[in-house]
């Protein structure tokens, strides 16, 4: 019986334990992507008008942090399926098509680079006419962004929109929506 007890009380303890780690290691995968994208996001804000803390959010979660089977197999960050009009590459993976009631693979858009998957992102946002209203919107504004793209058609998830949000708000992501113009040249005299 006394043994008993040890085991529980030791297992009790250990789940915080588990817990925080998780916590952790899923913090440091998403810091490290914001490392490695946050940058380009920018440029991509700068060009587009695309704001990078919706952006940022996007890759976040469309790429499970960089780390999802289309993200790293197909460099496709933002879980964008081919079109009809699509010429380039393609990545064949089970989403949310259905034929005849059956889950069939949807064809989804393949790049050579993950700046490729950004750079197409925000073409498609900014070329694709019933997302245009969205650059209507001021670029701070993430939380209409991200209401919009739901809107618009981006997702089918119903929470889409607060999930990026959430991410938004838990990595500050906002603070590149400010991000100095990568394109200005400061000339000093």
């Amino acid at each position: 019986m006394m043994r008993s007890i040890r085991l529980i009380i030791c297992f009790a303890c250990l789940i915080p334990l588990t817990s925080f780690t998780r916590y952790n290691a899923t913090e440091a995968l998403a810091y490290s992507y914001l490392d490695a994208y946050a940058e380009l996001a920018v440029v991509e804000m700068y060009r587009t008008g695309v704001p990078a803390s919706i952006t940022l959010a996007q890759g976040l979660h469309e790429s499970n942090f960089g780390k999802s089977d289309l993200a790293t197999r197909a460099n496709n960050h933002f879980g964008i399926k081919c079109k009809s009009y699509w010429q380039g590459q393609t990545y064949y993976h089970e989403d949310d098509d259905y034929k005849n009631g059956k889950l069939i693979e949807s064809c989804f858009r393949s790049y050579n680079s993950a700046i490729e998957s950004y750079v197409d992102h925000s073409n498609f946002l900014l070329y694709s006419a019933h997302y245009g209203k969205l650059f209507d919107l001021d670029r701070t504004d993430y939380k209409s962004w991200a209401f919009g793209l739901k809107e618009c058609g981006y997702a089918t998830d119903i929470s889409y929109s607060n999930k990026l949000i959430a991410k938004i708000e838990k990595y500050n992501l906002s603070q590149y929506d400010h991000s100095a113009d990568p394109f200005r040249t400061v000339i000093k005299k």
